[in-house]
């Protein structure tokens, strides 16, 4: 297992001009993978566990620099780009996702709900030790789950999840609407205590 990768410290350039230079400079591509690449595994790592996190990072990349020349480079910030690959990846894992939020749901334990306990903040502690939390998830349609997952996990405002879905703005509100909604539901019976933050973030933010 690789573990996260360290952020890069930067040089100055807007993501769409370090992948402009990529076209020409290959190896300037890494530093966008400096820049973002501990984002991507730790919100991988929270969706599928460590050892998937690994590959959906490496694959993330290897994507993202092959379709390089398709970029948009009226897009300053490649952040939901690489997003939107990562849960394009996830979204191909969605049975082993599902499968780990029915388990913890169900027994409250799971290796992949262990590896979030582990190595994950507070929060995402919180949500994953809530079985009634977890089994909300796992009821979501992948792409409701992607949506308030982006939102919740990954701090995308919704214009920038629309961006990383390649959705209309509007299927990102119905669709956090929808989640919060079951979301909402699952809390109802709980201790708050366990699931605050996350809790406000998914029915407020």
């Amino acid at each position: 297992m690789i573990g996260p990768p360290d952020a890069g410290t930067g040089d100055g350039h807007d993501d769409s001009t370090v992948i402009a230079h990529s076209l020409d400079r290959p190896e300037a591509f890494a530093e966008l993978y400096n820049r973002y690449a501990a984002d991507i595994h730790r919100y991988a790592a929270r969706r599928l566990g460590d050892a998937a996190a690994d590959d959906i990072t490496a694959d993330t990349f290897l994507a993202a620099f092959r379709a390089r020349a398709r970029y948009d480079q009226g897009r300053a910030n490649a952040r939901p780009w690489l997003y939107g690959i990562a849960a394009n990846l996830i979204g191909r894992q969605r049975r082993t996702e599902v499968r780990a939020l029915n388990a913890l749901a169900r027994t409250g334990h799971d290796p992949v709900a262990e590896s979030w306990v582990d190595h994950a903040d507070d929060r995402v502690t919180a949500q994953a030790a809530h079985g009634p939390l977890a089994g909300a998830l796992a009821s979501l349609s992948g792409g409701d789950r992607h949506v308030l997952l982006l939102v919740a996990w990954a701090d995308l405002t919704y214009q920038e999840v629309a961006e990383a879905l390649s959705i209309p703005v509007g299927t990102v509100r119905s669709r956090l609407n929808r989640a919060r909604k079951k979301v909402r539901a699952a809390l109802g019976d709980c201790d708050p205590t366990l699931v605050h933050d996350f809790a406000t973030e998914v029915t407020h933010g």
